[in-house]
């Protein structure tokens, strides 16, 4: 479903992505991790069009995108941001953040697609006419998934979807995005800086570390550490929280 390869982004003088390359299958799920800075969200962005400035190859279900990303391409991919409050505009209604891509992609039968989409997300038609800031964080990220699912996409690119959302909401949001997910055939890119979640979603896991990508491995094979590099092994003990002992013995890796 996406294919990158040889992924250059500068920002500016300063080199943020290196030579990245990814190979996501169809209907799988796969994850980007990495310390804060090591170019996670930049990927995705530079998927989706929000990144102008870069150079290397990225396809989507085969199809090569150039500078420019047209209405086609944003029917098969959406994306969900990690703020939700930020994401949505504050002065319209949830209907009418629903209804403007519907409107925009002209598929029509606008009401029912809004009503469908958050059902589909575990909201009533009560949310309708609502504000986002008269909903909870979690309500908020529903309506996003909603958003970005409404032009029925076959990728969606989910950057940190839970990390701004209290622990006991994040469950019932990564639930959610796993039941989609497999009953709508998608397939996803999440960013997360917490490899418990990653580990929980994504089959495969792609390690990165300023700007590259240290190593791609399978999120069961994460257990055994003496096969990781050693950036990876260090990445899986500041995971697990803080340890002094552990701490004073990690090193800076170029």
């Amino acid at each position: 479903m996406l294919e990158i390869a040889n992924l250059n982004v500068r920002f500016g003088n300063t080199p943020v992505l290196n030579d990245v390359g990814l190979d996501v299958p169809r209907k799988a799920s796969f994850g980007l991790v990495g310390e804060s800075g090591s170019g996670k969200s930049t990927v995705l962005r530079t998927i989706c069009g929000l990144v102008e400035d870069w150079d290397g190859t990225i396809a989507v279900d085969g199809r090569a995108l150039d500078d420019r990303r047209d209405l086609a391409f944003y029917r098969s991919t959406q994306m969900v941001f990690q703020d939700p409050y930020g994401s949505l505009h504050p002065r319209h209604t949830i209907h009418r953040i629903l209804s403007e891509p519907v409107k925009v992609h002209r598929l029509g039968d606008t009401e029912a697609r809004v009503a469908a989409a958050l059902e589909q997300v575990g909201l009533d038609a009560t949310f309708r006419f609502r504000y986002p800031h008269q909903l909870s964080g979690g309500q908020r990220q529903r309506v996003a998934i909603a958003r970005a699912l409404i032009l029925e996409p076959r990728l969606v690119l989910l950057d940190e979807p839970t990390s701004a959302l209290d622990v006991s909401i994040q469950a019932e949001i990564l639930n959610l995005l796993q039941e989609l997910r497999e009953r709508l055939g998608l397939t996803y890119v999440m960013v997360s800086h917490d490899l418990a979640v990653v580990a929980h979603m994504c089959e495969t896991v792609a390690i990165m570390n300023r700007g590259r990508v240290v190593e791609t491995v399978a999120t069961d094979a994460l257990g055994d550490t003496q096969t990781l590099s050693p950036y990876s092994r260090q990445l899986l003990v500041a995971s697990k929280g803080y340890n002094r002992a552990a701490v004073d013995q990690f090193v800076d890796f170029e």
